[in-house]
């Protein structure tokens, strides 16, 4: 595998002399950045996989909805539809994206949107709003965000910060110095100072940015169609997972019960009945009392009507998930308030 990585090297070199190439010109004003005249957060990472984007745009619905009118805008990926669309509670997975009805299921009475073009997209829902949430847009430079939410996954901070195809970076690490906040995501509960200072070294920063430090808290497990919770304590598990990175997920789940069996599939993987007539005789092979646990984005997809039927006899259950941040002398939540509702984002 390192012997391949190095035969990319020359790829990852041209990607980065095209990511320069463009910062320079949307640095010089020859690609042109759009500013709005409301405060729009976006949130995003420089990674390949999850770094835990989708938790943090829900955090962030929860701290700011219950005093302003907030929008959320995706690209909606992994949808058939193009152009602007409203996200419905009863928007099916191929129309909206998982993410974005998982955002509108958990949070019905905000506006939820897909549009490619996020400029446009703002455009659309400017008027009706107060705060706009852009969902994985941060190597997007056509919008100028307000405030800009940096990921980094805590693991992959001590990984190589090679571009891809070489490495998992999508965009070039010194862009790190541009977030406005960076927060590094899935640590340990149980965070130590070396630990954090270890993060911090490896972010390097040049320039003063708050750093704040989150864990994942997974709720209790759900049933996909009857909305019955259920503790997982001590049970056995068949797992099913079609995320980025699914070794967070693993690893909580170990520390419930057993893990009898994994049925992985790529990441947004558009389940098909035969991807369930799989599942079902896997599960089949098993001790009829081991139960199905997923991940609350694939529960998304998973609840699709078509698949309904084929489902409705297996006991699968998604577990929510939510951020949690660690008290490091940095209060996240003053921050955004401060920033969002002053006006006076920092440059």
């Amino acid at each position: 595998m390192k012997q391949l990585r190095l035969l990319l090297l020359p790829f990852s070199l041209i990607y980065g002399c095209v990511l320069l190439i463009r910062d320079f010109l949307y640095d010089k004003g020859c690609l042109k950045s759009y500013r709005f005249s409301k405060p729009v957060i976006v949130i995003g990472n420089l990674v390949v996989g999850g770094a835990g984007k989708s938790p943090m745009t829900e955090y962030l619905v929860r701290l700011l909805a219950p005093f302003v009118k907030v929008a959320i805008l995706s690209r909606g990926y992994g949808r058939k539809t193009v152009g602007f669309v409203e996200v419905q509670t009863s928007s099916r997975v191929d129309e909206v994206g998982d993410e974005p009805l998982q955002f509108k299921t958990k949070f019905p009475a905000i506006t939820v949107a897909d549009c490619e073009n996020r400029v446009v997209g703002l455009t659309h829902l400017m008027n009706e709003h107060d705060i706009f949430i852009l969902d994985d847009a941060f190597q997007h430079r056509r919008v100028e965000p307000s405030l800009g939410i940096l990921l980094f996954d805590f693991d992959s901070l001590q990984r190589n910060k090679l571009l891809l195809p070489a490495g998992n970076y999508r965009d070039l690490f010194w862009r790190r110095n541009s977030a406005h906040a960076i927060v590094v995501t899935k640590t340990p509960v149980e965070l130590t100072e070396q630990a954090k200072n270890r993060a911090l070294r490896a972010l390097a920063l040049k320039r003063r940015i708050p750093v704040f430090f989150s864990w994942i808290d997974y709720g209790s497990a759900i049933h996909l169609f009857n909305d019955c919770s259920r503790n997982l304590s001590h049970d056995a598990f068949m797992v099913v997972t079609g995320v980025a990175n699914p070794v967070p997920f693993l690893n909580y789940l170990k520390t419930q019960g057993e893990i009898k069996k994994i049925c992985t599939f790529e990441d947004h993987h558009p389940f098909t009945i035969k991807d369930i007539a799989k599942i079902k005789a896997q599960w089949e092979s098993l001790n009829k009392e081991v139960i199905i646990v997923t991940t609350e984005k694939d529960a998304m997809r998973l609840k699709h009507p078509e698949l309904r039927a084929a489902l409705s006899d297996l006991p699968i259950y998604y577990i929510p998930i939510e951020l949690k941040f660690h008290e490091t002398g940095n209060n996240f939540d003053s921050f955004i308030r401060k920033q969002v509702f002053s006006g006076t984002i920092s440059d």
